[in-house]
């Protein structure tokens, strides 16, 4: 099978996502008052109208209509003043009563967009030679080969989740070759949103970017935790070839069990390169659904694809027209707090972070909170200076410490703009204080690490060192700069680490250019 760059070179991807998102921070489910809790025992919050018992009647959630509004809002959509539920009909144990709520053709939120910027590595997947949208139009690359392609959604749609069914025995948990199957109404009636793309994205990267954005987007609106690895945000690919310059799209496969944003990538990757292999051979690409096996990192046929007319869709008798105010919907965006898209520009322009530094914290919720909260008090002429030194703290230094609080990032990034330690001590100061209310100032005096600033206290240490290095300077004055290096080195050994390496570089430097 031939690598996916060279097949792009030839062939043109056309993928759209369907991505499925719980809405978690609710408390109740879509059309009852049962408790939103997938952590109980099993079939603990259930009740006739999520069990769809006869003559039971359902009632919109109304917290879980403002959310989808929301959600269309930041996405760009338009909101639609009115629309309906319908009923979707299959039979399978997941659904009590053999059908899901779902939306028909119009629905809450319809014709939005993102825009995807892509960077580095992924920004190569798409041929210089493809650099037109969608639409048609010439996407413009910057310098280092960047580019920002905008990404239409067709809908947002609202729905109630399927319940939980679990497959013992069986291969990496499907319902092929199980012992047993056991099944928890618990989800069952979980409010969801459904978001679908247009055919816009070209490349397997530039799909993990859209789902990676529509995480974070969710979850800084805070209407679901997003959570790839439970399950609460799921996405499904669908993905068709046709040759460079041709119009006419060909035959598309659906992508199922896709948990993590490098499985997405990883799934649609494969498929692209399968599909060629297939088409080039002369055979042709089967309408169907496939399950991504990321153990043996292949797809492999789960179903024919379904149409429409496969769920007999019709209005939900039970379930009136849904009519939003205006009120409502203004009501909906006076909660949209600032978007990590508005909040990354804001780092940039007016605190001077570095574009990778700001897109790192702007991007999680908790992380953007705890690092405003960290820079609030920062003022003075040494302030700028600080707050990037925050930033790097945190994007750098934090992962993997969840009980330091801000004013113990602020003391530690602090000493760090001050010299008074380096990045590698900033470290053991961490993993002392995490969990305590221990300052970092107290931790660095008591351990030592409180490093000498005072150039006339490291002059000696200089010269001493630079007294019994004479190949290293032969080596410096004959243009081999990369041995200051090792010269600080020394330094640090003769200081038993107790000097600024910063400021032993430039006492050096002074010394070998005189």
């Amino acid at each position: 099978m031939r690598g996916l760059s060279e097949i792009l070179g030839d062939w043109e991807a056309v993928i759209g996502l369907e991505v499925h998102t719980e809405l978690t921070t609710l408390e109740t489910k879509m059309f009852c008052r049962c408790r939103l809790s997938h952590d109980d025992e099993p079939n603990a919050n259930v009740c006739p109208v999520c069990l769809g018992m006869p003559g039971a009647l359902p009632v919109p959630n109304r917290a879980a209509i403002q959310s989808i509004v929301m959600a269309g809002l930041a996405t760009n959509c338009e909101i639609q003043r009115r629309s309906m539920f319908y009923r979707k009909h299959y039979f399978y144990p997941d659904m009590a009563k053999n059908y899901q709520t779902t939306q028909g053709p119009i629905a809450f939120c319809m014709h939005g967009h993102l825009d995807l910027e892509v960077e580095g590595e992924g920004a190569r997947e798409r041929p210089v030679s493809a650099d037109t949208t969608a639409a048609g139009e010439r996407i413009e690359r910057a310098d280092d080969g960047s580019y920002v392609v905008p990404i239409r959604i067709a809908r947002i749609h609202r729905e109630e989740d399927a319940a939980k069914m679990v497959h013992a025995g069986g291969a990496e948990g499907r319902i092929a070759g199980a012992v047993e199957s056991y099944i928890d109404y618990n989800r069952c009636g979980t409010p969801l949103i459904e978001l679908v793309t247009e055919p816009d994205l070209r490349t397997p990267e530039e799909a993990r970017l859209f789902m990676e954005k529509l995480r974070q987007t969710f979850r800084t609106l805070g209407i679901s935790d997003c959570s790839l690895e439970r399950g609460s945000m799921r996405c499904d690919g669908n993905v068709s070839l046709r040759r460079r310059g041709e119009a006419t799209l060909g035959t598309k496969t659906e992508l199922k069990n896709i948990n993590s944003l490098k499985a997405l990538h990883d799934a649609l990757a494969y498929e692209i390169c399968r599909q060629a292999e297939v088409l080039e051979e002369g055979d042709a690409v089967r309408q169907e659904t496939r399950h991504w096996e990321p153990s043996k990192r292949r797809t492999v046929v789960m179903r024919t694809k379904e149409t429409a007319d496969d769920y007999r869709l019709f209005p939900d008798p039970d379930l009136a027209p849904f009519d939003l105010s205006d009120d409502f919907v203004e009501e909906a965006r006076a909660r949209i707090p600032e978007l990590p898209d508005a909040k990354r520009v804001r780092y940039v322009r007016e605190l001077g972070l570095r574009r990778a530094d700001a897109r790192r914290i702007a991007a999680d919720p908790e992380t953007s909170a705890l690092f405003e909260e960290t820079i609030a008090s920062v003022a003075g002429e040494d302030a700028e200076k600080i707050v990037s030194t925050v930033a790097n703290v945190v994007v750098n230094l934090l992962p993997g410490h969840a009980g330091v609080s801000s004013a113990q990032i602020r003391g530690l990034s602090g000493l760090l703009a001050a010299d008074a330690i380096t990045f590698a001590q900033a470290r053991e100061v961490l993993d002392v204080i995490d969990g305590t209310d221990a300052a970092p100032e107290a931790v660095v005096d008591e351990r030592g690490m409180r490093q000498v600033s005072d150039a006339s206290a490291l002059a000696p240490v200089v010269d001493e060192v630079l007294g019994r290095s004479a190949e290293q300077v032969r080596q410096y004055r004959e243009g081999n700069r990369k041995v200051v290096g090792f010269l600080v080195g020394q330094c640090m050994k003769a200081s038993r680490g107790g000097g600024n390496p910063k400021l032993f570089k430039s006492l050096l430097e002074e010394r070998l250019e005189a």
